[in-house]
């Protein structure tokens, strides 16, 4: 066995020391009475200190097969049981825990009884029964349980053929946010941070990646062992295995990929990563994980990138733009400060995680690329949040920041645009409040310094900001008339202000030129062929496209105008511009390019582009051929996106009514796209 601290094959991730350890994390302020609904556990009567995993994974079978021991502290004398959160999927075998021996003899161990109960559609409730000898306030006990699990939502099996290089099977799991749960029982809620370690064996040939600090492997035994040696919450636990390969980008970061784009991934991010982990450091302190790994899944991942400490997972169909690629990396690099450092505490206010990485991104972009990017990459975001607006109505209480959801809503539901874009419009006008944005940057440094390793709420934050700028507190802002912090969380619609960003009108102004030119009853073809489009940046390209598709439906006369000027300029164009432009044609009816939407579905399986053209498709005149196009490609689609676009193609229900296929992007209780492929843009995290 090779030693845990330094790397053969895995990437070995030692973490900086910081000033603040893990055993030294304040508990944050705002959660004596926390309560987590999307929780079945009794996270409250126990303190998590650390947890292990051993598992065997089996690639024919699918399935994983090992056990966990949880190293537990009671808080107080009389609990009964230990209540974790776990799946129908997951099969519990037995559970035992070490009894401490009579009269100093010997430690034994003891059989548990338990028993499973239904929680919700997205998870049950595992009950131990605990021996009084063992429940000890404030001393140390563990359980270990033995069990397997198969398919259910956050473990993905992808077939050989579903891969990039089509070599051999792979296999990744998706925790965000209540879907480890069906991985391994836990305390699924972000209120629960704690320390880990795994041993998995794979076949030969097999590489095992885990979001951990340390890493190490043992060829003679095809076993890789992992440890992350700083807490963190159940959905950040992540693992991935197949044929992948690596290779460096900067001393501190490694691309792993199959060897097919392995190429094409290093030569796409280059320097950047590095620089931008340069920046943010400059701007929030220590960047606490050590590494920051990129690993690049097929278009089955479910979502568009992932924050996993340590390895960030990002779907491999991105490469195709250069631009959303870096934004989404920037975000995710975020995220080791906003997110995974300092938590939401509850999935009902998740704007704590997404709105502070959203803004914390941007403040990156602008110090490594200038602001004008920044300014124009917020205009698009913000023009998606006000497309779904006027979707959802200005009182649907899914906009609220402070979003409250009854037992069984599954929280996976809550991921929106205002999520990110409202909580960011949030942020930035805490910093406006500040009248420096430096000051501001200074404060978001000592609130990481603060609340490391913890988990929040609202009130955590903004009392430190008031506490942090006294004359703030004074001058009673949090009350201001029609701002009030308090509207700002509680009010549904939406923000209350907008960060000024005309420093982007050298780039969003001739947008805006244009979608006027083409906004005219009869429009100038000689107008219009002063802008020449090519020359653009791909965000300006999808900005002016996603205006035009909210015009939609417009005069045949003016498709085929648009189509002779652009179709084969898109033609040669990133997938993010050509979904664009195929929807507009799809929504228009415009027939003479529908063989541009039958060849991009053929060539694109993730769901972030086959789900809106579908539902676009089945919603009009085009269902037959929505039909047509299912059957022609279906066997390269993983299954739950194939349920998926059946649910659409064949409305056998709701999308996403799978337990099996979590509504991370596109859930029932979202609007449906039209109009926007606004969902598609949220970058989740999860």
């Amino acid at each position: 066995m090779a030693d845990l601290q330094r790397p053969t094959l895995c990437c070995c991730r030692k973490v900086l020391t910081v000033p603040t350890k893990p055993s030294e994390a304040p508990r944050a302020l705002g959660q004596c009475h926390l309560v987590d609904v999307a929780s079945a556990s009794n996270f409250h009567s126990f303190r998590l200190r650390h947890f292990h995993l051993d598992l065997n994974i089996n690639f024919a079978l699918k399935r994983m097969t090992g056990w966990q021991v949880l190293e537990l502290v009671p808080f107080q004398p009389g609990v009964q049981s230990l209540i974790l959160d776990t799946h129908p999927s997951l099969l519990i075998h037995s559970i035992d825990c070490k009894v401490p021996g009579a009269s100093g003899g010997p430690d034994h161990f003891l059989s548990l009884s338990y028993r499973v109960e239904a929680f919700t559609d997205y998870g049950s409730s595992l009950n131990i029964t605990l021996p009084a000898a063992v429940i000890r306030p404030h001393r140390a006990f563990r359980v270990t349980i033995r069990y397997t699990t198969t398919d259910g939502p956050a473990i993905w099996w992808l077939d050989t053929e579903l891969t990039c290089g089509q070599t051999r099977p792979l296999v990744f799991t998706q925790g965000h946010s209540v879907c480890n749960r069906s991985f391994f029982p836990c305390f699924d809620t972000p209120a629960v941070k704690s320390t880990y370690s795994a041993t998995v064996r794979v076949p030969d040939g097999v590489t095992v990646l885990m979001s951990a600090s340390r890493s190490a492997y043992s060829k003679q035994d095809r076993l890789f062992q992992f440890s992350m040696e700083y807490p963190v919450p159940a959905y950040l636990v992540a693992l991935v295995a197949g044929d992948l390969q690596h290779a460096d980008i900067g001393p501190r970061s490694r691309v792993w990929a199959e060897r097919c784009i392995l190429t094409c991934a290093v030569s796409k991010l280059g320097g950047s990563v590095e620089r931008c982990l340069n920046v943010a450091e400059e701007l929030f302190g220590p960047y606490v994980w050590g590494r920051y790994d990129i690993v690049f899944l097929p278009p089955s991942f479910p979502i568009v990138a992932m924050e996993n400490p340590c390895l960030t997972f990002i779907i491999s169909s991105i490469l195709e733009s250069q631009e959303f690629l870096l934004i989404d990396v920037i975000h995710e690099i975020a995220h080791g400060w906003f997110g995974n450092a300092v938590t939401n505490a509850t999935w009902e206010e998740m704007w704590l995680s997404e709105g502070l990485a959203t803004y914390a991104q941007r403040r990156i972009t602008t110090e490594a690329y200038g602001e004008a990017l920044t300014c124009l990459e917020t205009v698009f975001r913000l023009d998606a949040l006000h497309r779904q607006m006027r979707l959802l109505g200005d009182n649907n209480p899914v906009s609220k920041l402070q979003a409250k959801f009854e037992p069984g809503v599954n929280p996976s539901s809550l991921m929106n645009l205002f999520t990110y874009e409202k909580g960011f419009c949030f942020v930035s006008y805490l910093s406006q409040l500040c009248g420096d944005i430096k000051k501001f940057d200074t404060f978001l440094k000592a609130y990481i310094e603060q609340f490391r390793f913890s988990s929040v709420v609202a009130q955590d934050l903004l009392d430190f900001f008031l506490g942090f700028f006294p004359e703030l507190k004074e001058s009673c802002v949090a009350k201001r008339e029609g701002l009030e912090f308090e509207r700002w969380l509680n009010d549904c619609g939406p923000p209350l202000c907008e960060p000024d960003l005309s420093a982007g009108g050298a780039l969003t102004g001739p947008v805006q030129r244009l979608c006027d030119l083409w906004g005219v009853e009869a429009p100038n073809p000689q107008a219009i062929a002063t802008f020449d489009v090519s020359t653009w940046s791909t965000f300006q390209t999808v900005l002016f496209l996603d205006r035009l598709l909210d015009r939609s439906p417009l005069p045949q006369e003016v498709m085929s105008l648009l189509s002779s000027c652009y179709s084969a300029l898109l033609d040669e164009m990133n997938a993010e511009v050509r979904i664009r432009w195929l929807q507009i044609v799809v929504r228009n009816s415009f027939y003479p390019d529908l063989h541009r939407v039958r060849s991009f579905l053929h060539k694109h399986t993730s769901r972030m582009y086959t789900v809106p053209l579908y539902e676009d498709l089945c919603g009009g005149v085009m269902k037959c051929f929505a039909v047509e196009v299912f059957y022609q490609t279906q066997a390269r689609l993983h299954p739950n996106l194939r349920k998926t676009l059946q649910q659409i193609v064949f409305h056998t229900g709701p999308a996403n009514a799978s337990a099996t296929d979590p509504p991370l992007l596109d859930t029932p209780t979202e609007p449906p796209t039209s109009g926007a492929i606004a969902l598609r843009d949220v970058n989740v995290s999860a």
